[in-house]
């Protein structure tokens, strides 16, 4: 795969106000809409400014705007007494997010991500994972731009969404071995028996997933590099295997690809607990979307992706404009960063552009 800049000049690209101002025109919405499909806007638009589709922003809210409903309706304060109690709770959806915008009015952001991400890691699975993907945008965001109220803002409603939607996977699972690479571990996920109904549906039915967490590392820096080889590992995933859902094994990527981005902003005794919650959180995607039959011959290899360069392919996803074809697309590329001119990034985005319909 060619590259030029990656797709990730990430100085500059969000300067000109457009993701502040997106955001704050999304904050009049809430974080679901039918009681449980995600608003997956806040997210979308954060990955359209950072690969240089800025122009794009407001047209495509504007197009989303069916999708959108009204905030959630305030209902009793979460406190330091009552929130353990209220964790999980989505009745609270809209004082979470009260309760996180306190607390970033109180202290900087950094310090209130540290205290309450290991609070809310064994809970990554809910929502369908879309909660600590939300987190990682707001962050990566803040990491690339500085604080403003906006940006503040947004992470709050991520952080609010994810205690209101925590959702640990079941009790009891066993850890059966795993291959040494995440690829391998990956290829050895069992599928859940009754893949008819939704999400949590499937998820419950989980009693066993390879232990490749349980091989990481101690040393930090190594250890982020494992994360780096799950998000690659799950991208080639979903290149062979997204017949099987090619919405919701975008997770697989999209999901552990949002705790790498948090994980300059955590202190180092976090990384290795937030990779092996991403391990989890992929693994049991997997588990419940893996196709019969294996992988499609020759997907991982692609064709003639690998002549395109990063933001040719971003500009593919962000004119095909489905949310999840997006963010895959955006995910995906920041591998490119690892690992210049793999081909890999444009094999698993392009194949979500086949498959997923733009609405």
């Amino acid at each position: 795969m060619n590259q030029s800049d990656g797709g990730t000049d990430e100085a500059g690209r969000a300067g000109d106000g457009t993701l502040d101002e997106a955001w704050e025109r999304l904050l009049r919405s809430g974080p679901e809409r039918n009681g449980w499909l995600t608003n997956h806007a806040p997210m979308a638009v954060e990955a359209l400014v950072r690969r240089g589709q800025g122009a794009r922003v407001h047209r495509w809210i504007d197009a989303y705007q069916a999708k959108l409903e009204d905030r959630p309706a305030a209902r009793d304060r979460i406190t330091e007494e009552n929130w353990r109690e209220r964790l999980g709770d989505a009745r609270h959806l809209g004082d979470w997010a009260r309760y996180f915008g306190e607390r970033l009015a109180e202290r900087p952001w950094p310090e209130v991500v540290a205290e309450w991400w290991p609070r809310l890691l064994p809970g990554i699975a809910g929502g369908a994972t879309h909660p600590v993907i939300r987190v990682g945008h707001a962050v990566r965001a803040l990491l690339a731009d500085g604080a403003s109220e906006p940006r503040l803002a947004e992470l709050a409603e991520g952080l609010g969404y994810w205690a209101a939607r925590h959702q640990p996977l079941p009790a009891g699972i066993a850890a059966v071995p795993a291959a040494g690479e995440a690829a391998g571990a990956l290829a050895s996920v069992e599928p859940v028996a009754d893949r008819s109904g939704g999400i949590n549906h499937r998820l419950g039915q989980l009693t066993r997933l390879p232990a490749w967490a349980g091989t990481l590392p101690d040393d930090p820096a190594a250890t982020r590099a494992r994360l780096g080889e799950l998000v690659r590992a799950a991208a080639g995933y979903y290149a062979g295997h997204a017949r099987g859902g090619p919405v919701m094994l975008v997770h697989a990527v999209t999901a552990p690809n949002a705790v790498l981005r948090v994980l300059p902003a955590l202190p180092v005794e976090l990384w290795r607990p937030s990779v092996a919650a991403a391990w989890s959180a992929s693994a049991a995607v997997v588990a419940a979307y893996a196709p019969d039959g294996g992988p499609e011959p020759g997907r991982e290899r692609g064709g003639d992706e690998r002549e395109l360069t990063a933001d040719e392919v971003f500009a593919r996803a962000a004119e095909h404009g489905d949310e999840h074809v997006i963010k895959l697309a955006d995910s995906v590329l920041d591998l490119l960063a690892e690992r210049p001119g793999d081909p890999m990034p444009a094999v698993a985005a392009l194949r979500a552009v086949e498959l997923i319909a733009p609405e």
